[in-house]
């Protein structure tokens, strides 16, 4: 086979063979994968990187519905490339982007990934693909908690911990948008920030618990998660009676439900879902000035494993992207 074959035919991408810490992130070359019928190809532009990467890496996260060779990476913007039988709301030279398959891999740090077209949605107009690729997974997942799950409205109370971070500076800005009171936990450098998104109080975590500063919450979206200091389990005492806690790292442990039902509040663990129609939505929301994307560092692919250090080491604002392709 010819080196234009080879190029045609075949692909970098960062692969992992084995679970364990970000060195086992390597470059290689493999196959290119080709769209089956409803599917587009995808030339990968940049892809975020996210917690449930890092956590899938070591083994924990979605690690258990993953087979190896296996190529990390959910958030994906790029230019479809080639559209299988059937596509029609997609051609060749679109610019899309996406949170495609999950969870189940979809192989983000690769230079091309296949998807139904109807997981895909087009690029909000006003972002280059770096911070395009910033979006998908963790606007969806604040998108589907605060509109889906929560039902956010107008005049609610909503405290969001970690609100700094990916999904969290989504979560402001989209119940914000609905309306909401919002009540931000993050470092005291990040208020500023925050409140420029929309949050109208922040609470700096690193001096002061949440639930003496905070009360009357009508919905709790907690980003952190019990494994961190209980925080899940002191989010019950903010709640009003009937409030809603939506537990997203770890979900509801048996004594987090029972500590809710004696509070008289609910509880709900939450997974985020692909949505082409939700991140048509959230384009048009971007592109209208109403939501802000924030990208704090990007990383070339084959540095993976210096982003995955980054990330796991915490207080990242916003997101952290891999660029692919120019």
């Amino acid at each position: 086979m010819s080196e234009d074959d080879m190029n045609e035919h075949t692909m970098r991408a960062v692969t992992i063979r084995e679970f364990g810490g970000p060195e086992v992130l390597t470059v290689e070359e493999v196959a290119r994968p080709e769209p089956l019928p409803t599917e587009v190809l995808v030339r990968v532009h940049a892809a975020g990187v996210n917690p449930v990467d890092w956590k899938t890496r070591e083994g924990q996260g979605m690690a258990g519905l993953q087979t190896f060779p296996l190529i990390l990476g959910w958030d994906v913007s790029g230019v479809v490339e080639e559209v299988g039988f059937g596509v029609t709301t997609l051609a060749p030279g679109d610019e899309v982007y996406g949170m495609p398959w999950f969870p189940r891999a979809v192989g983000g740090y690769a230079e091309y990934v296949t998807a139904p077209a109807r997981q895909w949605a087009r690029k909000p107009a006003t972002l280059d693909h770096v911070h395009a690729a910033a979006v998908p997974l963790a606007a969806l997942t604040a998108w589907q908690i605060v509109v889906d799950t929560a039902r956010v409205r107008a005049g609610q109370r909503v405290l969001i911990t970690a609100a700094a971070g990916g999904v969290g500076h989504f979560a402001v800005q989209f119940a914000r948008y609905l309306g909401a009171h919002v009540v931000a936990t993050a470092s005291a450098a990040r208020h500023l920030w925050l409140k420029e998104l929309g949050a109208d109080e922040a609470i700096d975590y690193t001096t002061t618990r949440f639930e003496d500063a905070a009360d009357d919450v009508d919905v709790v979206i907690d980003l952190v998660g019990d494994a961190h200091d209980r925080t899940s389990t002191r989010s019950l005492e903010v709640l009003r009676p009937g409030g809603l806690l939506v537990a997203v790292p770890a979900g509801v442990s048996p004594e987090l439900a029972r500590a809710a039902a004696a509070a008289g509040v609910h509880t709900t663990p939450y997974l985020v879902e692909p949505d082409g129609a939700a991140l048509t939505t959230i384009a048009r929301l971007i592109d209208a000035g109403d939501v802000a994307v924030e990208v704090q560092e990007t990383f070339p692919l084959d540095q993976a494993g210096a982003a995955h250090v980054r990330g796991e080491a915490g207080r990242t604002r916003g997101k952290l992207v891999l660029t692919v392709t120019a």
